[in-house]
């Protein structure tokens, strides 16, 4: 019968999809690593990867088989945090926003991870949309999103955590003409776009339809930190969401500009499958918002 340690590893090469890379974070050759992939398909008497030269990608089979195993390692996990007393312990694999890991999801993973010093949680930068299917197939437990614009499958559930209102960002030391007015800004400067295919795209969209801008785009990023950079440089202006733990105001290289009519917020939430292994580690942070974080969701 496979070890957890089999199991581990077939989770770590599902993730990086190369065993050299797997080996490298559980401490093993990209050999060991390759034989305990295979002894373990000869033991299920299934194929649970596509491989082509170095690299290996899950197939059908194996990602039916993500979950299972989470839940397998979970469950052993937490016989040995009985043992200790602690509940929150084991590993934890989530998604975040890079934004939301400026934001309060830091503060709350912060205060989750020194109360349970047991607890490893590993995490993965990226964008919404990109969370929500790994979510769902059980290759992350959980991933800190935007409020999705669509209907969600019904195995996905996504509770809201805080909301940041969309704001209107300008330089202090533009490189092009600044109208006096907030309302002719959008029309009348170089606008930084946030990627319209995103969920913080939608909310952006939103907002200049709620002002009635039409807006001269000049850059289309999926990066809130480049076009936060971008607008300090004076090359442009943005609507951005207002990061919760950013200092705005101490920043002189740019400054808020409020738009009148404009009430479009962005809410960030937990996206989870709606039964999984690691729940007391998701009510944990859901816990911490609900009990009174300065940017807790209204």
């Amino acid at each position: 019968m496979s070890s957890i340690r089999s199991l581990k590893s077939f989770l770590a090469v599902a993730r990086l999809g190369s065993f050299s890379a797997a080996g490298k974070e559980i401490g093993l050759t990209a050999a060991a690593v390759g034989q305990q992939i295979r002894a373990l398909e000869d033991e299920l008497h299934k194929v649970m990867f596509d491989r082509s030269g170095r690299k290996v990608v899950l197939n059908t089979a194996g990602r039916g088989m993500v979950a299972p195993v989470k839940e397998l390692i979970s469950r052993y996990e937490a016989l040995a945090a009985g043992e200790r007393g602690d509940p929150l312990s084991g590993s934890v694999v989530m998604g975040a926003l890079v934004s939301a890991l400026m934001g309060a999801f830091a503060d709350s993973l912060w205060a989750l991870t020194r109360e349970h010093p047991d607890l490893d949680v590993t995490l993965f930068a990226g964008q919404s949309a990109d969370f929500a299917a790994r979510v769902d197939r059980g290759e992350l437990d959980a991933a800190v999103v935007t409020q999705p614009p669509m209907r969600l499958p019904s195995s996905l559930v996504w509770t809201a955590l805080y909301t940041e209102p969309m704001v209107l960002i300008v330089p202090t030391k533009p490189h092009f003409a600044l109208p006096e007015c907030a309302s002719g800004m959008p029309a009348g400067c170089p606008f930084l776009r946030f990627d319209r295919q995103t969920w913080t795209g939608h909310l952006v969209d939103k907002a200049l339809a709620q002002c009635g801008a039409e807006v001269n785009t000049r850059m289309e990023l999926n990066s809130l930190e480049a076009i936060v950079a971008l607008v300090r440089q004076g090359f442009g202006i943005s609507i951005v969401p207002r990061l919760a733990n950013f200092d705005w105001v101490r920043d002189r290289a740019l400054r808020i500009v409020p738009l009148p009519g404009v009430d479009v917020g962005r809410s960030v939430g937990l996206l989870e499958r709606r039964r999984h292994s690691r729940e007391r580690v998701t009510q944990a942070i859901k816990a911490y918002f609900a009990a009174g974080s300065p940017h807790k969701a209204a």
